[in-house]
């Protein structure tokens, strides 16, 4: 391992403790002595990373720290075009421009040789079936999900009968070729997937539903029986 990826590594292991962490558990951890762990927090630190704690009380990593540049391996860097790329061919259209602009910005501070890498990447998306049409923006249906707002739609089931719902939105799945929103529903009071190319009308409300989106998404992955990593 080199000493750049130790590094992150390092990062990486006090991201996850949100409280002090001992040296001699980082030590253990890297799988290096205890003076380079102490070597290597000296660096993070003189490159800008907000490492609080000393020797005998431990350290913690105060958030807001970004990544230098040149902390990505190989692998992440083809993961980063991979999935940059699927975004870019298979989400709605801002969100495709997002995901360009995403790599745009992360190859202009590459290093030379990781830049190369970034560009001559062979990882390719491969051609899926046709996405069925909506007609609603799914940017409202996005910015509803991260302010935690209430949505009115008019949507028909797959047995053709329309209702008018008020939904708590908390996930969008992108599916191969729908999408799918993922909601509580006020008027069956449960979890309800709502497929976008079935809502008719979208009206975006300024009332914030009354629970949190995180708790809603745990809620219906146990329900659901899905891992919080699915």
């Amino acid at each position: 391992m080199s000493r750049s990826e130790r590094l992150l590594d390092l990062l990486q292991v006090l991201r996850r403790h949100r409280l002090p962490v001992s040296g001699l558990v980082l030590a253990r951890e890297q799988g290096v002595s205890i003076r380079t762990l102490y070597r290597d927090i000296a660096t993070l630190q003189a490159q800008g990373a907000d490492i609080q704690g000393e020797p005998g009380v431990g350290y913690v990593l105060q958030p807001g720290f970004m990544l230098p540049p040149l902390m990505f391996s190989e692998d992440e860097i083809e993961a980063l075009v991979l999935g940059s790329r699927w975004v870019a061919e298979r989400a709605d259209d801002p969100l495709g421009a997002a995901a360009r602009n995403a790599l745009a910005k992360i190859a202009a501070v590459l290093p030379p040789d990781l830049r190369d890498a970034l560009d001559t990447s062979a990882l390719l998306v491969g051609p899926g079936a046709p996405i069925v049409a909506h007609t609603i923006d799914l940017a409202v249906i996005r910015k509803a999900i991260r302010s935690e707002r209430k949505l009115t739609i008019a949507y028909q089931d797959k047995g053709g009968d329309a209702s008018r719902r008020t939904i708590w939105p908390f996930a969008l799945g992108f599916f191969d070729r729908v999408r799918v929103i993922v909601a509580w529903c006020e008027l069956r009071q449960g979890f309800r997937h709502f497929r976008t190319d079935r809502i008719s009308d979208l009206v975006a409300s300024d009332v914030r539903y009354p629970r949190r989106r995180q708790a809603l998404l745990k809620e219906w992955r146990e329900a659901e029986g899905i891992s919080s990593r699915g």
